[in-house]
């Protein structure tokens, strides 16, 4: 970022506010917004996130997936509008920053580990409201023999 003031927060008023936090390895489906001819559509590229630049407004950030066995890179700038939204669909456990190493692997060894830790939960399964536990049925009573009633 600038270090001026006034082009500092220029440059913050671009910013996207909802920007999850993205590591490399990541498993991402970034939503993109596609014009053909005259009408929009959201397209999805789902694939791992093999490196990150920062830079403030300038931020993007490099996808990698295979298509039909051909290696697919795109990059996507962090902050702009044509991106409708960015979901991480798992975590990876990796000790580098940049994972360029993967264009080089096919099958499963371009795998990436799932990182272990706390699992978070979805905003959809945090909102749905929990049904209180119905009490169990109390135990039946071992019956007595009941006694015939009595003539009179």
């Amino acid at each position: 970022m600038s270090q001026n003031p006034l082009l500092r927060e220029i440059e913050t008023s671009y910013r996207r506010p909802n920007v999850p936090e993205l590591r490399s390895g990541d498993s991402v489906r970034v939503h993109t917004l596609i014009k053909e001819g005259d009408k929009e559509r959201v397209q999805i590229f789902e694939g791992v996130v093999i490196g990150q630049h920062r830079g403030g407004t300038r931020a993007s950030f490099t996808v990698r997936k295979i298509s039909y066995g051909v290696g697919v890179e795109r990059i996507f700038p962090l902050h702009t509008s044509r991106i409708e939204k960015i979901e991480v669909v798992s975590q990876g456990q990796v000790r580098r920053a940049r994972l360029n190493y993967l264009r080089g692997l096919q099958g499963k060894a371009a795998r990436i580990k799932a990182e272990r830790g706390p699992i978070e939960e979805t905003p959809a399964a945090a909102a749905a409201p929990v049904a209180p536990a119905t009490p169990a049925a109390p135990a039946a009573a071992p019956a007595a023999p009941v006694a015939p009633p009595a003539a009179s």
